[in-house]
């Protein structure tokens, strides 16, 4: 049975993950929102203004009042260099759903398998997830780097299942964790 606590502020050696505000827009616009390179693989094109991300982090910030919300602004320095989420919750089978991203910058640092190793911890002993999932297209090799030195398996390859936001149907990896994985 899973107890949902919500999105917490975590902390691990170089990074804090807390909760977004609409105050992060220009950074979060300017760090990786509006570059293609960090949106190349995903479902949303890169945004146009700082304006635009204003408007997602609103809705975001809207969501925190739901104790099932889990999006976190990754900060390094002082700095917000990108996100960490759960996509997707399956409350009937104890599953959570990660995606994230950051900026380009920020690639090659492990600061990305720092985040969700911090934010799987959480869910697993904090939360009572079972499985804990990540995907990412395979032209993406880097993501599943991330998931693998995070301790997840390469499940499996879909074959041409995602579409990008510049119309490419893309090859998906599925990397996924169990809890008694975790646990030892």
């Amino acid at each position: 049975m899973l107890t949902h606590k919500g999105t917490q502020t975590l902390s691990t050696a170089r990074l804090t993950l807390r909760r977004f505000t609409v105050e992060d827009a220009d950074a979060m616009y300017q760090n990786w929102a509006n570059d293609e390179r960090v949106t190349r693989f995903l479902t949303w094109q890169p945004h146009q203004s700082a304006e635009q991300t204003r408007q997602l982090l609103t809705l975001w910030c809207s969501e925190y009042e739901k104790l099932d919300s889990y999006n976190w602004a990754i900060e390094f320095d002082k700095k917000i260099i990108g996100n960490i989420s759960v996509v997707r919750c399956e409350d009937c089978s104890e599953v959570a759903h990660l995606g994230y991203c950051m900026g380009f910058d920020y690639w090659g640092k492990g600061i990305m398998t720092e985040a969700v190793c911090a934010v799987i911890d959480y869910l697993f002993k904090e939360i009572g997830f079972h499985r804990i999932t990540i995907c990412h297209a395979v032209k993406n090799p880097a993501s599943g780097k991330v998931a693998k030195k995070c301790g997840l398996t390469l499940e499996g390859t879909r074959r041409e299942c995602f579409k990008s936001f510049d119309g490419e149907f893309l090859d998906i990896c599925d990397y996924g964790i169990l809890r008694q994985e975790w646990e030892k």
